[in-house]
This record gives C-alpha cells, structure tokens and sequence, in this order.
C-alpha cells in the first residue's frame, strides 16, 4: 500500500514516522510531499501534554524532548491585576505518574527540528506544492506546481488550516475568523531574570485581553501569547510583525509579569486567530484529512498540535490493521477520532468568551467556579485536564480505552 502525505508539518511528520515504523510489517510504502523547502517553524511555543507526549516517545523522541523542552511546575490562572492565583493544577509532580507522560513546552522549531531529523529522506520531497488531487477507481493522484504527478492507494491531507485538499473535496470555506488578534514574542530567560518568574504554565485572565506564558528551550527562553479582540484584518499567519507601543499600552494596570515581557520582547508578531467549522465527514473514498486540516481550532486548550499528533498515531495504526481495505481503514481512523477532535474544537471556541470576561459579576462567577474546581479536586487535576490527557492513542485504536471514555467530558 503506497499512501501519499501532504504536508509535512507536526502531523504529517508524526504520522510518515508513525508509518515508517509499520512499513516492514505491513507492506507500507509512503511519501511526504512539503511545499516548503526546507522543514522549518517560526519562533513559537507549543503545549505537549502526556496525550501526545506519550506518542512521541513511541516515535522516538523521548530523548530530545528531556533535552531541550520544559516541564512546568503546574498550570495556574492568575488575575491580571493582582498576579494572584486563582486556580492551580499540578503537572509535574502528577503527569507522569498519572498518565504515564510528562507535560512539557516546547519550541516549535526544536519539535520540526526533532521530528525532521528522524524523518526517512528517500520518503520526503521538499519543493512539491500540490495544486490538485484526485481519485480513480482503487488509485488516488495528487498534481504538482512543477507539472510533476505522484499516485498511491490512499492520500492523506495533512496540509493545516488553509488545506488545498479540504478546501477542493470536502468544504471550500474560508477559515473562520475569530474575532480575535493573538500577539506573540520570545524573551531570553536570563534578561527576564528581574521579574521572578517560575516554570509554570501561566494563563492571566483579563478584560478582553489575555496573556499565557512558560519557559521553552530547555528553560532558556520564555514563550508568551497575549490574545485580545480586534478587527484587524490580520490573515492567519505568525509572520507578521505588530506594533510594540500599541501592545504596551493594552496592558496599562496589569500585574508585572505580563507588562515586563512585553518590554523586554525585540520583536513582536501578530495573526488573527482563525478556525474551521467542523465537517460531517474527514473521508472521501480513498483520501482523509488530519490535524489543523481537519479540525483547526482556536488555541485556548493548548490541544491544536497534540490533536495532530493523535491523529497520526490513531492514523497509521488504522492503515496499517487495515491494509487489505484502505478506505474501510480511513472510516474507522474517522470513527476513532473526529467526535473528540470535534469537541474540542467547540469547547475552543466556548473558552474564548469565558477568557476575556469584562462585566464584573461575570468574572466573580467565573472565579468562584475555577475557586470549586480547585476545591472538589482535592489539588489534583480537574476533571477536564483528566479528560484531556488520559486519552490513550493505542487504547482507542485497539477498542481497550473504556476507561477514558467513561470519564467527564467536561
């Protein structure tokens, strides 16, 4: 079975390492086709909780991921005129112990970084942006820029939010904006030194603006997102850069850790926070889409990167149990995973509102709730984050995860 991937960003590479592991046992060939040419990422953090952490040790990366990413303390929501914790979670002393993977920050250029150097290089071609795709009977064909045409038994899209091959097969929607502007920046942690900030996984709750920040590259750089509304007409890209004094002003009044890295920061960058409305179906025949292509969504759970990476894993394992009748094998990979990717998607998109509180008898509610949250857990995790990264990828692709699916949604 020869399967084409489009797009070799996390998922894609995660799924083309996932592949690679059953391609002798199971008769898989694959080719990971990136228009890019060279496998690279803008200077951003990601969030890797246990659920996916667990699947890039079962990639290999266990090692680098020790080297150069963070294990933060807890995960804390601080008000954002007093810094006072409002609620707290712990992650390292329970992550590993409980579901059986750390939690870490990272960069994403030390994630690509990791996953490209373990990536097969007579399966990658770098320079091939794919303008159209097709099936015919058993066989599936995508075309190239260059005029160059590959085929295979199954493709799979795993080209992000603004995917050629959702938008030509399944749903040719703009991405939804939000509404929202997301600023970004990277500060040395040693220049950042004066202001006492531990490793912990901070999210600061403010009128209409909010801030997360933690520590990446092995603790040497703090990553920082601040996310307010707007109606810049920003596309969705986290190459642009935004004005520094503008950004500065936003955050008059507030506690001094959000105020002092937006000071120290050099350079910052500014998107406009997009998603995708959810499909009825992620399949069509012979080609299936994954990740940000099939489920983009806002960033609020910190899940858009280890939504991919669970798809990957859930994925391969499918094709690979599944390779005498691909398209069945891509139903049951659907089945597996768009009904929790789906949820998250909407549970994004219901935390953006309860973020940016503004009326005073809402943010005391709110507070109040996140104060019993804290109580009934006993000082543990919350129910939600058990949700989260109890999920098990193997688990649920051998139909043995019945524990996590008894557990509270949210």
């Amino acid at each position: 079975m020869r399967i084409i991937i489009v797009g070799a960003g996390i998922g894609g590479s995660a799924l083309a390492l996932a592949l690679e592991k059953f391609a002798a046992r199971a008769d898989i060939d694959y080719l990971l086709l990136e228009q890019a040419p060279a496998l690279t990422e803008v200077g951003a953090g990601v969030q890797l909780s246990p659920n996916g952490v667990r699947i890039l040790e079962w990639l290999g990366l266990g090692d680098d991921l020790a080297r150069f990413a963070v294990e933060p303390g807890a995960h804390q929501l601080k008000d954002w005129q007093s810094g006072e914790t409002v609620l707290q979670t712990p992650l390292r002393a329970v992550a590993q112990k409980t579901f059986g993977a750390p939690y870490y920050h990272a960069h994403r250029a030390d994630l690509i970084d990791a996953l490209a150097t373990r990536l097969n290089p007579r399966r990658l071609r770098l320079n091939a942006k794919v303008v159209s795709v097709g099936q015919s009977g058993d066989k599936v064909g995508v075309a190239l820029a260059d005029g160059g045409r590959e085929s295979g038994d199954v493709l799979i899209a795993a080209d992000g939010i603004h995917s050629i091959v959702r938008n030509q097969l399944f749903n040719p929607e703009a991405p939804r904006p939000s509404g929202y502007l997301a600023w970004r920046g990277m500060v040395p942690a040693d220049r950042a030194a004066h202001l006492g900030i531990e490793q912990q996984s901070v999210a600061v709750m403010g009128p209409r603006l909010s801030m997360v920040f933690y520590f990446v590259s092995g603790g040497r750089r703090i990553n920082w997102i601040a996310i307010g509304a707007g109606h810049d007409d920003k596309r969705e890209s986290w190459s642009q850069t935004a004005s520094k004094a503008d950004l500065q002003d936003s955050f008059a009044g507030w506690y001094g850790h959000p105020r002092g890295l937006v000071d120290l920061t050099e350079q910052l960058f500014v998107t406009a926070l997009h998603d995708r409305e959810p499909l009825p179906t992620w399949v069509d025949g012979r080609i299936a889409l994954m990740g940000d292509a099939a489920h983009a969504m806002l960033p609020y759970h910190a899940q858009g990167a280890v939504q991919s990476i669970e798809d990957a894993w859930v994925l391969a394992r499918c094709l690979e149990m599944g390779r005498d009748d691909p398209p069945a094998a891509l139903l049951r990979y659907q089945a597996l995973r768009k009904d929790r990717a789906q949820r998250l998607q909407r549970h994004s998109r219901n935390a953006e509102r309860w973020y940016h509180l503004d009326d005073p008898d809402e943010i005391a509610r709110r507070n109040a709730r996140l104060a019993a949250h804290a109580r009934n857990s006993g000082g543990g995790v919350t129910p939600q984050q058990a949700w989260l990264f109890s999920y098990d990828a193997e688990k649920a692709v051998l139909g043995t995860d019945d524990d996590w699916r008894a557990l509270r949604e949210w």
